[in-house]
């Protein structure tokens, strides 16, 4: 009744009024809490209408699809830039992403963590120890919610280690 894309939301993210949707027709962007919504699909330039994740950063919006690799908005949602194996990305099926200025962590499903620290210009993959299903980075610590525990690394992704209930 809102205008959110789908009811199918498999991530969020929000900062001030504004709040971005990972939904399985695209991207939903409200910037007043929720009350109305713009979409965003592959009409738009989304890589796939299957969005995992979401993630913003000031104007840039990063968008984790299902198959269609990672899509950035650097314009609030207006144009999209869809990164896949092609552009050096790890896998096109992303469940999670997160940046830090120019670098980009993308959740590579079962391959690990793609790294860019350029923006996605180019990217480097680390395998992980398990499933990846989200990614966050503090410095050159990266933490993966893998489906065996919690993966941190401490180089940026080159190994990790793992803690789970054991």
């Amino acid at each position: 009744a809102n205008g959110l894309a789908d009811n199918n939301v498999t991530g969020v993210y929000a900062v001030g009024d504004t709040i971005y949707a990972a939904t399985g027709a695209g991207v939903s962007v409200s910037t007043d809490n929720g009350a109305n919504w713009t979409n965003y699909d592959t009409g738009d330039g989304l890589g796939s209408n299957c969005v995992i994740g979401v993630y913003a950063e000031g104007d840039t919006i990063y968008a984790a699809t299902d198959g269609g690799g990672l899509s950035v908005s650097t314009d609030s949602g207006s144009t999209w830039t869809t990164y896949t194996t092609a552009n050096g990305l790890g896998s096109n099926y992303l469940t999670g992403v997160y940046a830090q200025r120019d670098t980009i962590y993308a959740a590579v499903g079962g391959f690990g963590v793609s790294v860019s620290t350029d923006g996605g210009s180019t990217w480097t993959t680390y395998s992980a120890p398990n499933f990846v299903n989200g990614v966050y980075a503090i410095g050159s610590t990266v933490y993966a919610a893998t489906d065996g525990g919690v993966g941190i690394s401490t180089n940026g992704g080159s190994t990790w280690a793992i803690s789970t209930t054991a």
